[in-house]
């Protein structure tokens, strides 16, 4: 079963921004409820389409499977079947040999900045940047199924700095 490790943080900065290697935007709805036990997203990044389905479950690590599909077919899907349209620009930038992807959101999610970074083992040590903030892997108010049902956006100050204990879905 392919597996995604995959750690989650704030920024402290845009600081990042001067060591990003290229960026892509990305557009993506959901097949799937909140709850369910897979997540099931058609995204497009770019002019590429894509289908991918993930293990609904907050953490480190989970099961995914990613399949690209024709652009106009995943356009169609996002235009008639599904919920909750996530829009973004990723960026991209190589350091101490890992990639980091910063998502800055768009629309309804406005304002929200998350950097992922893939690992090969749950626990393995890497160089922290200077501008990254607070962890938030474990905090299912951060994953973008989630931010599909209640957007940034929507949360009080008070979830927006402290981060949401519990999404109110």
């Amino acid at each position: 079963m392919p597996l995604e490790i995959e750690r989650k943080f704030l920024l402290l900065n845009d600081d990042w921004r001067a060591e990003a290697s290229r960026s892509i935007p990305m557009r993506h709805g959901y097949l799937t409820d909140l709850g369910s036990r897979a997540s099931v997203r058609v995204r497009v990044e770019g002019t590429v389409g894509k289908l991918n389905i993930k293990a609904a479950v907050v953490g480190a690590a989970r099961a995914e499977y990613e399949y690209e599909i024709p652009a106009a077919e995943a356009e169609e899907v996002l235009a008639t079947l599904c919920g909750g349209l996530i829009l973004k620009t990723r960026h991209y930038v190589d350091r101490d040999g890992l990639t980091w992807e910063i998502d800055v959101f768009e629309g309804a999610n406005s304002g929200l900045v998350v950097a992922e970074v893939e690992l090969d083992a749950v626990d393995q040590e890497f160089p922290r940047p200077a501008w990254l903030g607070r962890e938030v892997t474990a905090e299912l108010g951060y994953y973008n199924h989630a931010l599909a049902k209640r957007p940034y956006g929507e949360w009080s100050g008070a979830e927006k700095s402290a981060g949401p204990a519990r999404p109110n879905l």
